[in-house]
């Protein structure tokens, strides 16, 4: 599947819409004044936006979303690994780890999925 582009702002929605999925959009519109500080008219124009590019559903005053966070997440990554590290995993994998302190765990955890795409 083809994720659409989620912009920052649009993610941090996408955030409040996962977890209270599916929604009455005066809800939504009443949460992202809370959380967001977002207007009504805001949220229901990213509503709108994210309807027109396939991200979300609005029937009947009730919002769903039509991709999952993982999606969007991967969709990011695969974005991310591409333009910054010309889809190298092996490249991304050493900068991360020459940035990030990884603790015992993680580094076990790194090994078990390693081993996990040997099979």
């Amino acid at each position: 599947m083809n994720v659409p582009k989620i912009f920052n702002k649009e993610y941090r929605f996408c955030l409040i819409l996962w977890e209270h999925e599916p929604i009455n959009s005066t809800k939504l519109a009443q949460l992202c004044k809370e959380q967001l500080n977002w207007s009504r008219p805001t949220t229901y124009t990213v509503i709108r936006r994210l309807a027109e590019r396939g991200v979300l559903k609005n029937e009947n005053a009730t919002v769903s979303s039509l991709v999952s966070k993982e999606q969007v997440q991967q969709a990011e990554m695969e974005e991310m690994m591409d333009r910054t590290f010309e889809g190298s995993v092996p490249a991304f994998i050493a900068t991360f780890a020459n940035t990030a302190q990884l603790s015992k765990e993680d580094i076990q955890q790194l090994e078990a999925l390693i081993q996990n795409y040997r099979g």
